[in-house]
Order: structure tokens, then C-alpha cells, then sequence
């Protein structure tokens, strides 16, 4: 900047992980000081004068003092100020860590589309910088069939800046800790306790819950709650409207009555359907030597005038040639054989929910949009100042479940019907199913036919969302791409592009996904599809497990004997020795608390702390981004008030801006 006389670097640094406990400050630049291995990281802002003119800044260079004592430091970003009081601040954003004899090239903060002109400066520091990230953030195939992941077989081995930071770090195996110690002392409490009925299960049913799961406790048997949870539970994304009976639905005689009902909610457009088939044959898990269960169930639900879904009939499998017709169970049937059929469902909920909708299609899809990113757009680049906060903490959280959660051994192994290897397959089977308009709301729930539907909240809110999110990105990308022409004509973004789709996704053009972007308005649409997977619908698939979980009978994560083929032999020894045991109904309340638990650090949709843009356009429009959330949380919160069960996963205060757990 001509005429400054004067330089204000800012920098918050943070002491990386297993560092010594003492940090060193660089001559020119100081920083948050990280934690000793118990405690909380330190921040320090500092200010240097440099009484001499600088000239027009387009970089800043950022070095650690190198001592004995050699630990890392966190950089958030750097400010430069003239001496006059109106002069213009120039901005430096970071947000990385400065470790050994590393120097950090930052460039201005103004975000760029890639130049024609070889020899231009920030030309020739987006090509070196994505040399790097491409050296750094590798993919690596976890299963054949799969999307690709970062390759890390642990989280030590992946790039310093997509760990966690020291504060996260802690929490999260804290977390594990206690929830493995509650786990021994539930088994404790329950040594020389009975397990012989539904109440026994109220033994472990202390600790961390909800009021929600409190709820679920009481009422989990009630008709309305099982249908409940189809529109706006844990799972909300298996319900279709009926456009025609199934298939499957035999219906033997004597069930003529069944047949004409089925037939008029089917006519009114009020017949609803929940099928399970994509388990049909999935290998069951084998636990300490007992075989377990799967089942491939379908329900047919009636949309009452009030708004309610109420379970019509349940098929627990699919016919078979080689066996006789499966029962068919009504709500007419004995108590505990109705119950029986319910339980059997909510089972195969889990399996999907946890694998195909929460597992699959944010998680992985996340990590490939997350490693796509890093090896494709630089720091400069507009779609990576609007993406990066939204893959935070992304990459560890995937490699820990890969190495801790659906590893050899881990807890799905230990505790879940689908581990022990048909996890893997019932994934494969999900991948032949994850098309790109399966994660466009507008798209998705217009397929399923759940579009006006009143007591559909999922469905509300979500859209809502979208709406917002895309009026956001449309913000953002008119301000770089101006035509149409634009968007073909950068070259990182098209190779983004073709990164996801062609290696992250594994030649995922024939399921919808764009190779090539071709207009803005198709630009706009997949960068909503992307933020929106990472926020708001992981949010909705993750929350309700504390809620819709925690009481082990609604939503079993095994089932320890098969399915019933006759009504009238099904006993609560039944029942009961068909739920998870104690050892895995333990399992299933830690597990679902530490994942669906809120984060301490979370940061909510939208209100990232990090600076990506300078310019005061693209801060505008951040800006209105909030307020529209803010207006949305107002609108949920009234709508909550007057409704008998609040349905808040879409509320954007508990959207986390990333998917971090």
C-alpha cells in the first residue's frame, strides 16, 4: 500500500498436539499458545510496527522462531494497517498451523478465479500450493465398490491442519471414556439382575438421555410413535408415498377386508410405505459365538385426516419361492406378536439409518467433497473460501470410524446385526442407490411424495433450508462468475468437478452427478448439494440418535433370534431374548450418546469465526445468510410451540456448520 509507514500483523497461534508444554515466539509474529496434554489452548493477539513504507502488499511470509524446544503453532490470519485512521485494511487469512522450518507464503485474502498469465504471481502460488495439497491429501480405497477416502489408516497420519485442535481432541476421548465406564457400571449394576422382561431394561436406562428419549421410553409401544418417526424421527428419509400396492404384499385369503382397505387409502392418496428390501440377504453378524438376525420388513402406514401415520401391516421378509408365504401382522394381532413386528422394523431402521443415510451419504460423501476440495481448489479460489469451513474436522472424524467404529473388531462388530462384514455389503448396495438427486431435498422428497404434507416437519425444514443455502451460494458465485462462460472456462473447477465425480464418487455420472459444469445455475445447484449434505442433513440424520436410541427396545442394533413365522407362539421370552443383551444394549446407549450428543465446540451453521473473504461484498452476503437462518430459528421455534412433539434437528442454532462427529 503506498504511503504505510506502519504494519499490524495479528496472529492467533495454538501449540500443536504432543508438543512441549513451552512455546516459542517468532521475532515477528506470537501466537495462541497450545495446552500441556490436560488443558485448554491459550490465545494471544500481537501488534508490530514497521516504520517504513511497504509498498502494495500481495503476500506475507510466515515463519516460527526455530529453538531446541521445536513445537507447532496455529496462525489465524494477519491484518495490515496504514497509519491514517481511514486507511484501508489489507487481510491475510491462515487458519494453519507453522510448524518446524516451514515458511507460509499467505496471499491477500481477495478470492480469485485462476489467470491465464503463467508468470502471475498468485498464478505461480496456486499451482505450487496444490502441488503440495496433492502430495498431502491422497485417496485410498477402504472397500472395493465404495467412495474413496482420504488415505490414512489412523488419524496421526493424516495433514496436521484437517486434525482436531487440542480442545476437540480431549473432548472427544474423554467422551469415549466415560461412556466405556458407564458401560461397566450398568454391567455391574445389572450382574445378578434378571433379564426376562421389557422393564428389565430400565436397569441401564440411566446416565445421559434426553427429555425427548424419556418420551420415547414411556410411549415407544403407541402405534402414532412408531409412525411418527418415519416423518421426523432419527430416520426420516425411507417413508414413501404409495403409488401402487407392492410387489411383495401378498395378501393370503381371508384378508379381503385388508385388501380393499389398503386399496381405498391407496385411491385417496393417504397409503404410505417403509420398505427394507435393500437387507434382503445381507449376511447377519455372528457376537461371541451366537448368531444374529437381519430382516427385510415392509410396512405399509395410512396418513389419517389429523395428520398422523398409523402402521396398516407389516411383511417382517419378502417372499420367498423356496418358503412358505411370511405372516402378514396387524395391528389386530396379540400385543406382544404386533410388537414383536414392530421391533423387527425398527431394527432394519437402524441398519439403514446408520449405514446408508447417516454413514454413506454425509459422512463419505462429505470426506470425498472434503479431499476433492483440498486437491483441486487453492486458498484463493471463491468455492474453496465457501466450502473450507464446512469440511472441518471431516477427515479425522471418518478415519476414526473407519479404524474405531465399522473397523475388524469395532463396535459394529461387537454390537450391530450388519457387522461382521454384511455392513460392507449393505454400503455397496446403498452406493447402487446414492444418486445426486437423493441429496437435493426439492428433488428427493418430491420422488417419495412427502411434498405438503403438514406434520412432515423433515420435510418443512428442510426445504426451508435449501432455500436458504442456495440463496447463499448464488450470493457467493455471482459475485466470481458473472456467465456462463465463466464457469466452463475455469479449469480448477472443472477438474473439482470431475474429482468428485469420477474418482471420489467412483464414475458416479451414471447416477445423475455432473462431470462438467456448464452453467452458473447448475455451479449454484451442486454447491448447495454440497453444503447442505455437510450441514443440515447430517444434522438431521445425526441428532435424533440420543433421542430415538437411547431406549434400546424402539431401536434394537441386533436382534439375537429370527424372525416369527407364526403370531400365536410369540411370548416376552420371545420378545426379550430377541433384543440386544445387556452387554450390547450397553454398547448401543454409549455409543448413541457419544455420537448424537451436542459438541462443545460446535459452531452452528453459518457463524464460523474464520475470515475466508475480504472483500465487503462477500461479507454481505455471509451477513444475509445469517439472518435468514435467524429468521428460520424464530419461525421452528413458534411452529415448535404448537406442535405436541418439537421436532428441532433442523433448527440452524443446533445445525453444526461441518461434520465433525
Amino acid at each position: 500500500m503506498p504511503g504505510v509507514c506502519a504494519a499490524l500483523p495479528r496472529a492467533g497461534l495454538q501449540r500443536g498436539r504432543n508438543q512441549a508444554p513451552r512455546a516459542r515466539r517468532g521475532p515477528s509474529t506470537g501466537g495462541q499458545r497450545g495446552p500441556p496434554p490436560a488443558s485448554l489452548p491459550q490465545e494471544e493477539e500481537f501488534e508490530r510496527d514497521v516504520p517504513k513504507d511497504l509498498g502494495p502488499l500481495q503476500f506475507v511470509k510466515l515463519r516460527k522462531h526455530h529453538s531446541l524446544v521445536d513445537d507447532a503453532w496455529f496462525c489465524d490470519c494477519i491484518t495490515v494497517r496504514g497509519p491514517g485512521a481511514c486507511e484501508e485494511a489489507t487481510f491475510f487469512p491462515c487458519y494453519r498451523w507453522l510448524q518446524g522450518q516451514d515458511v507460509l507464503s499467505l496471499p491477500e485474502g481477495t478470492a480469485r478465479l485462476a489467470g491465464d498469465n503463467a508468470l502471475d504471481v498468485f498464478q505461480k502460488h496456486r499451482e505450487k500450493e496444490l502441488k503440495e495439497r496433492r502430495r498431502l491429501y491422497c485417496w485410498a480405497t477402504w472397500k472395493e465398490g465404495l467412495p474413496r477416502t482420504i488415505a490414512a489408516e489412523r488419524q496421526d497420519d493424516l495433514p496436521p491442519n484437517s486434525r482436531f485442535h487440542e480442545e476437540k481432541r480431549l473432548d472427544f476421548e474423554w467422551a469415549l471414556k466415560a461412556g466405556a465406564l458407564e458401560t461397566v457400571l450398568k454391567r455391574v449394576y445389572t450382574l445378578l439382575s434378571s433379564w426376562s422382561r421389557l422393564e428389565d431394561f430400565d436397569q441401564i436406562f440411566w446416565g445421559q438421555k434426553s427429555d425427548l428419549a424419556e418420551r420415547v421410553h414411556h410411549c415407544w409401544r403407541d402405534d402414532e410413535l412408531f409412525g411418527y418417526q418415519f416423518l421426523n424421527g432419527a430416520n426420516p428419509m425411507v417413508l414413501r408415498r404409495s403409488a401402487s400396492l407392492p410387489s411383495r404384499l401378498v395378501l393370503p385369503s381371508g384378508t379381503e377386508a385388508l385388501g380393499a382397505q389398503l386399496e381405498r387409502e391407496l385411491q385417496s392418496g393417504s397409503l404410505f410405505e417403509a420398505d427394507f428390501s435393500l437387507l434382503d440377504g445381507i449376511p447377519a453378524n455372528v457376537i461371541r459365538g451366537e448368531k444374529q438376525y437381519l430382516a427385510a420388513p415392509l410396512v405399509m402406514l395410512q396418513m389419517r385426516p389429523e395428520g398422523k401415520l398409523l402402521p396398516v401391516v407389516i411383511q417382517i421378509q419378502p417372499p420367498s419361492p423356496s418358503c412358505p408365504a411370511p405372516p402378514l401382522f396387524l395391528p389386530s394381532d396379540p400385543p406382544l406378536a404386533w410388537l414383536l413386528a414392530k421391533i423387527w422394523v425398527r431394527n432394519s431402521d437402524f441398519q439403514l439409518h446408520q449405514l446408508q443415510y447417516h454413514l454413506l451419504n454425509t459422512h463419505l460423501v462429505a470426506e470425498v467433497i472434503a479431499v476433492a476440495t483440498m486437491r483441486c481448489l487453492p486458498g484463493l479460489h471463491p468455492v474453496f473460501k465457501l466450502l473450507i469451513p464446512h469440511i472441518r474436522y471431516t477427515l479425522e472424524i471418518n478415519t476414526r470410524a473407519r479404524s474405531q467404529l465399522i473397523s475388524e473388531g469395532g463396535i459394529f462388530d461387537k454390537a450391530v446385526s450388519t457387522g461382521g462384514g454384511g455392513h460392507v455389503h449393505l454400503l455397496r448396495r446403498a452406493m447402487a442407490q446414492l444418486t445426486y438427486s437423493s441429496l437435493c431435498p426439492p428433488d428427493d422428497l418430491a420422488a417419495r411424495g412427502l411434498l405438503g404434507i403438514p406434520s412432515a416437519l423433515y420435510a418443512h425444514d428442510a426445504l426451508r433450508l435449501w432455500e436458504i443455502i442456495a440463496r447463499y451460494v448464488q450470493g457467493i458465485v455471482r459475485l466470481f462468475y458473472h456467465r456462463d462462460d465463466v464457469v466452463r472456462g475455469d479449469p480448477e473447477l472443472q477438474a473439482w468437478c470431475r474429482e468428485i465425480t469420477e474418482v471420489g464418487l467412483c464414475q458416479a455420472q451414471d447416477r445423475g452427478f455432473p462431470a462438467s459444469f456448464q452453467s452458473q445455475s447448475q455451479l449454484c445447484h451442486f454447491l448447495t448439494m454440497c453444503v447442505f449434505t455437510c450441514t443440515a442433513q447430517h444434522g438431521a440424520i445425526n441428532q435424533g440418535q440420543l433421542d430415538w436410541y437411547a431406549w434400546v427396545p424402539n431401536a434394537p442394533c441386533t436382534m439375537r433370534m429370527p424372525p416369527p413365522t407364526t403370531k400365536e407362539d410369540v411370548k416376552m421370552a420371545t420378545v426379550m431374548g430377541s433384543l440386544p443383551d445387556i452387554r450390547q444394549a450397553c454398547l448401543q446407549m454409549t455409543i448413541t450418546w457419544h455420537l448424537g450428543r451436542r459438541q462443545p465446540d460446535m459452531v452452528p451453521l453459518g457463524h464460523h469465526k474464520e475470515k475466508y473473504f475480504s472483500s465487503p461484498k462477500a461479507k454481505a452476503v455471509l451477513s444475509q445468510f445469517q439472518t435468514d437462518l435467524e429468521n428460520l430459528e424464530r419461525e421452528i421455534t413458534a411452529r415448535n410451540a404448537q406442535v405436541d412433539l418439537p421436532y428441532d434437528y433442523l433448527r440452524p442454532s443446533r445445525i453444526e456448520n461441518s461434520v465433525t462427529i
